[in-house]
């Protein structure tokens, strides 16, 4: 015979991990939140792969190199300065995503 518990486990909690419902709750709406913003970032990613192309299809018009090395580290050093060490990452992911592999 099983003891009983004061929280009552259901599917949203076991969807969840949680081991109450209103964890579950909690959760779930936090990760409507995050899904969200990961819509969101992904619409910005977009524009910025945009923008990226629009300004080396002009520096190549204009007789310059696709890619523009000391600016790119412009860029990494603030990521990392905000995000740590994956900052540096992310900011490599975004400039391949940008401009492909150099």
């Amino acid at each position: 015979m099983s003891t009983p518990t004061t929280a009552t486990t259901t599917a949203a909690s076991a969807d969840t991990g949680a081991r109450t419902d209103e964890a579950a709750a909690t959760i779930s709406s936090a990760r409507d939140r995050i899904d969200d913003l990961d819509r969101r970032i992904i619409g910005l990613v977009r524009q910025r792969i945009a923008v990226s192309d629009s300004i080396q299809q002009t520096r190549i018009a204009s007789g310059g190199r696709r890619v523009n090395l000391s600016r790119e580290m412009e860029i990494i050093g603030a990521y990392s300065a905000q995000l740590g060490k994956p900052g540096t990452a992310l900011a490599m992911t975004l400039l391949e995503l940008c401009r492909g592999r150099v």
